[in-house]
């Protein structure tokens, strides 16, 4: 195999390093299936791991990039053989294994999923971790018996990766979709993806009381922290909340009332280590409810030349929707 390049964090006195390299086969770390890497995307996640901002990166040196699309080149795994279109997103991948911004990755076959017959491995990356991280939490709302009928569904951090993306599959599902965002003049864009209604974060922002008015049958939060306090105290009885995110913060200043006097659920969403069958139960779901369309509308495309400055954009929250890395030269 010829050298292939890679986007390479090192760690020094001053902090990180990031510099783009050449590597070889021999420095792919183990695993038992490698793959020519066509796509990759850029994600909150991957943002935070590349600026340093926060303590993502668990080994030095590392190749980043949560999300990998490609082509199986070698493969010693049964359920995979050369020539293979796979989907690759968590499992550590990024973290502390080598990731998606390289033209090559060996990883374990048990952390892959077919890619399906309807999507290319661009469309695979547009929806990458955080889309289906989406699916799952709409998943997690229909197993909470979330219907449409029931009222509004919220969706905070709604013009990020996963928040776009919850709008997206929402609307085509039927319900009616309240889009929450600190970026007022996405309102259009938001809208178009499918949400009835656009509303400032700052909403959410306030003092946190044990019980709000109640408003939400169900809502999907990114961000965590005050937002998602505040978001419980406002779920109508026996609503449901898919938490996936921490955008504001780790932390959750809320109470029991929203729990026991009005029973609502807060049903949490990791994608990182979803067991094989729910992966792709959610992928099919993809395949099925995403439309493609809107999927376009809130996707753009960067070269691996890129991945740096988008990834200081994003975590400024200057990028909306999904980034799609082109890997392949």
């Amino acid at each position: 195999m010829k050298p292939f390049r890679a986007l390479l964090v090192s760690k020094t006195d001053a902090g990180q390093n990031v510099e783009f390299v050449h590597l070889n086969e021999s420095d792919l770390m183990d695993g038992d299936v490698t793959i020519a890497v066509e796509h990759s995307s850029v994600n909150y996640k991957d943002g935070l791991a590349i600026t340093g901002k926060a303590p993502i990166i668990r080994r030095y040196p590392l190749v980043p990039g949560i999300d990998i699309a490609g082509t199986v080149l070698s493969s010693s795994h049964a359920g995979y053989q050369p020539g293979d279109k796979v989907v690759l997103g968590g499992w550590g991948v990024g973290e502390g294994h080598f990731g998606g911004y390289a033209e090559v990755a060996r990883v374990k076959g048990d952390w892959l999923v077919p890619l399906p017959k309807s999507f290319s491995t661009s469309d695979a990356m547009a929806i990458g971790v955080a889309g289906y991280t989406a699916m799952l939490c709409v998943m997690a709302l229909e197993e909470q018996d979330v219907k449409p009928e029931q009222g509004e569904v919220l969706v905070t951090g709604a013009a990020g990766g996963v928040g776009s993306v919850s709008v997206a599959l929402l609307s085509k599902l039927g319900f009616n979709v309240v889009a929450s965002t600190g970026r007022v003049e996405e309102a259009e864009f938001l809208k178009q993806l499918g949400a009835t209604t656009v509303i400032d974060r700052k909403e959410f922002n306030g003092p946190v009381k044990p019980l709000a008015k109640s408003r939400w049958a169900g809502a999907i939060d990114s961000v965590g922290s005050t937002t998602l306090a505040n978001v419980l105290s406002q779920m109508k009885e026996d609503g449901s909340v898919a938490a996936c995110g921490l955008a504001q913060g780790m932390d959750l200043p809320t109470s029991v009332a929203p729990f026991i006097l009005r029973g609502v659920k807060l049903v949490g969403v990791n994608s990182v280590t979803t067991p094989l069958p729910r992966r792709r139960a959610a992928w099919a779901r993809l395949e099925r409810d995403l439309d493609m369309a809107k999927l376009k509308a809130l996707t753009t495309h960067v070269k691996l030349d890129d991945v740096p400055r988008v990834a200081a954009d994003i975590v400024a929250g200057k990028v909306r929707g999904r980034v799609v890395v082109d890997v392949k030269p």
